[in-house]
């Protein structure tokens, strides 16, 4: 009978404990796949065999319950006894449902604006999609193909490429699909949207609407050392605001996009624990924050929803962008852009081009400069919401004056200067299966 009450003692207690461990962990599991798969199918045009098969294909994320409701343009996932859903927005994706109710999300003052330019297949590139034939002669075009046929060679460490483009002073010379994919799929920019916020910020500023190195407007701060904190500062990633960026577990950024309905808010109430602007630490709940401070400076939210098409994407012919937002009605900007290779290209354009989009000064003429100086901190590796090479310790083979978005799981914008070249690549690689040094490196070696 003592050996039955020790085995059931046992066994409440493992339960228990599963039960304890697993909590926390559900609204992640279900919530990234609600999340992943419900933009997958209907902001990607992904099929849902696909999305599951390779994006989802992982962890305790593989084994969640996803059902898609087709008509509505919404998923929900289920693991264990927790349950997430989405809900649809037109023009601004897939959002899931926290915090908030359904309606509450699908009612606010969004505002859709036409795409631009409209007949992009009638209009030569880069505003268009009508692509010389011409290719610039210092090119070496077998050392590029062999780049690119190595880019998809789906074993390790060149594993899980989607698409990839190059463009080389500026005209496309190369761009690959894999296998059921199009230049009309939009794909997940992951981190690469805290770029794109980067961009938005600039513009503010060169309105004179936003001052990066006055203390940012948050109103919670105003009684502690954080209302010291800077615009400069979270675009540093040195805010000094407490944060953990592990993907692995209930980590700071995992709560932040899976459960929390109000992004900013969960970002900005964090304690200090570092002086602003002394110690490095990637945060992309700091772009959340500078999202939600330019919500605040627009001062409108129909404005704000218009902002990113009116001011970026339909100036530089992004037409394709959809840039989503949480459930509190503030864009995402540390994770969920969705857009075409072509227009992630056009990205990297403007930025190579200084902020100059075909004689328009989009940004601040200083804005590409300050976005590529070193953050203090960062050991030459990150500049504001830029990635940096400058001290060569990821990109070892690639021109130190390189600098990229990057996103989780294999995302990049890389833009070279010296080679007049940008690089785009999406896929779905973990952690070391993708070799982005080797990539980088053979294309950069094609060109003179």
């Amino acid at each position: 009978m003592k050996i039955k009450r020790i085995i059931l003692i046992g066994v409440v207690a493992i339960l228990l404990g599963g039960y304890f461990y697993m909590s926390p962990l559900l609204p992640i599991i279900t919530g990234y796949a609600a999340k992943n798969l419900s933009s997958g199918v209907f902001v990607a045009n992904r099929l849902q065999e696909s999305m599951e098969n390779t994006d989802l294909n992982f962890s305790f994320i593989k084994h969640t319950s996803n059902k898609v409701e087709f008509e509505k343009k919404k998923v929900k996932s289920r693991f264990l006894w927790h349950s997430s859903a989405t809900t649809y927005i037109e023009g601004f994706g897939n959002v899931l449902i926290n915090d908030f109710t359904e309606k509450e999300i699908t009612e606010r003052p969004y505002k859709i604006v036409p795409p631009k330019p409209e007949n992009p297949d009638t209009i030569d590139w880069p505003m268009g999609n009508v692509i010389a034939d011409t290719i610039p002669s210092d090119i070496n075009m077998k050392q590029l193909s062999l780049a690119m046929e190595q880019a998809f060679a789906d074993t390790i460490p060149y594993k899980g490429t989607f698409a990839v483009m190059v463009t080389y002073k500026g005209q496309p010379v190369a761009e690959k699909y894999a296998e059921g994919l199009s230049p009309d799929n939009r794909f997940l920019s992951w981190s690469m949207a805290k770029s794109f916020t980067n961009a938005l910020t600039g513009i503010l500023v060169k309105e004179g609407k936003l001052d990066i190195d006055q203390p940012a407007d948050i109103e919670a701060w105003q009684n502690d050392e954080r209302r010291n904190i800077t615009i400069n500062n979270l675009m540093h990633m040195n805010s000094g605001l407490e944060w953990n960026e592990d993907y692995g577990n209930s980590s700071d950024v995992n709560n932040m996009l899976h459960k929390e309905g109000n992004m900013a808010k969960f970002t900005y109430s964090k304690p200090l624990e570092f002086t602003p602007d002394s110690v490095f630490e990637y945060s992309s709940g700091a772009t959340n924050i500078v999202c939600y401070l330019i919500r605040k400076s627009i001062g409108n939210d129909a404005d704000y929803y218009a902002f990113p098409r009116e001011a970026l994407f339909n100036k530089i012919g992004m037409r394709n962008a959809i840039f989503e937002v949480d459930a509190s009605g503030t864009f995402v900007g540390s994770s969920y852009l969705y857009t075409t290779m072509r227009d992630y290209t056009r990205f990297g354009l403007l930025y190579l081009n200084n902020g100059n989009w075909q004689g328009e000064q989009i940004l601040p003429e200083d804005w590409v400069e300050y976005s590529t100086t070193t953050a203090n901190g960062s050991e030459g590796e990150y500049g504001a919401f830029f990635w940096l090479n400058k001290a060569g310790t990821d990109y070892p083979d690639v021109p130190r004056d390189m600098y990229c978005c990057r996103g989780h799981d294999g995302q990049f914008i890389y833009i070279i200067p010296s080679k007049d070249l940008v690089i785009v690549r999406t896929g779905f690689s973990k952690n070391g299966e993708f070799d982005q040094n080797g990539f980088i490196a053979g294309i950069v070696n094609a060109v003179k």
